[in-house]
């Protein structure tokens, strides 16, 4: 084969080579797979030319393009930071809005019934006992009470590093809950959204009639935009999941039970790193009494907007890879 006709059959595949490595040392979404193929093609068609010594230009081209991937492939590491990034910043938002019908139903199942349990348990305390027994009621009270050097905090716990595993410990199981019972056709993850926002209500209502809402508010107002918006993705997950198990469409249930999944796991890992955080301002923050409440008020505040602009405006003009 002659130098001109072996450039010209494979010619085409180099020009889309050197395209691909472009947009990938671009940091664009590329088919990993399908670059590999064509870094050993490239590799193949390099030994051949040096074999058959073929001009020296064409030699270089097959050389710089061969060293160029093996640079992009085999560069250092950076431990995942940027792709760890680019996923909190671009992917998890713009998975969180491919699912939005799943999240306002999540968000109306969980945020409607904590604000009626709310207003019942403002009016007395016989709706919050039909939720939680006296010594569960009395607890809070004690939690909550003027003096306590850490409020919130269990009583045998014992610095803010073992408040921060215990918080991790508790957010989690709560969203893992609202995920897994999702494979109950769906019904499962509305339960727990349901009974979650009226206990959460019936507490902060009881609380507030008592007189203890200024110690109560100023604890849980800033890791709630974390710890609630967590909660309600872990329940849009789980009726992802279970609307997957209950319409599978022309697929078999087991292959729509799959297609659901793969479509709720985007979902399980923002509630993840937004409950993860909640534990971290819960454990150092929320309790620190030397914090002015007007303080707590105006980081609640920014922590609210910030989560409500990284799901709503995050990643929307950005490539995002399906």
């Amino acid at each position: 084969m002659t130098p001109m006709r072996f450039e010209a059959e494979y010619g085409p595949g180099w020009d889309a080579f050197a395209e691909q490595l472009a947009e990938a040392r671009q940091g664009k979404p590329v088919d990993g797979a399908l670059l590999a193929t064509r870094y050993r093609r490239v590799c193949e068609n390099l030994a051949l030319a040096q074999s058959r010594a073929y001009p020296v230009h064409l030699v270089a081209r097959l050389e710089n393009m061969a060293q160029d991937a093996h640079q992009l492939i085999y560069r250092r590491q950076d431990y995942g930071l940027r792709r760890l990034g680019r996923l909190l910043r671009v992917e998890l938002p713009c998975a969180v809005r491919a699912q939005g019908r799943y999240v306002w139903v999540a968000l109306a199942l969980f945020a409607l019934p904590l604000l009626l349990s709310f207003l019942l348990a403002l009016q007395g305390p016989d709706f919050a006992l039909h939720l939680l027994d006296a010594n569960q009621l009395r607890r809070y009270e004690s939690m909550y009470a003027d003096g306590k050097s850490a409020m919130g905090r269990l009583r045998e716990a014992g610095g803010d590093w073992t408040m921060f595993g215990f918080y991790i410990f508790n957010n989690i199981g709560i969203g893992f809950r609202c995920f897994g019972a999702g494979i109950l056709a769906g019904v499962g993850s509305a339960f727990v959204l349901v009974y979650n926002g009226l206990l959460i209500g019936a507490v902060a209502g009881h609380l507030t009639r008592v007189d203890l809402g200024h110690n109560f508010w100023p604890f849980v107002a800033t890791h709630a935009s974390f710890e609630l918006t967590g909660i309600v993705l872990s329940g849009a997950a789980g009726l992802r999941l279970g609307m997957g198990w209950l319409a599978p469409g022309r697929m078999t249930r087991l292959e729509s039970l799959r297609t659901a999944a793969l479509a709720a796991v985007p979902l399980v890992y923002a509630a993840f790193a937004l409950l993860l955080v909640a534990a971290a301002f819960e454990a150092f923050w929320s309790s620190a009494v030397w914090i002015a409440p007007a303080v707590k008020y105006g980081v609640a505040a920014l922590c609210w907007a910030l989560v409500l602009m990284w799901l709503l405006l995050a990643g929307r003009g950005a490539t995002h890879a399906r």
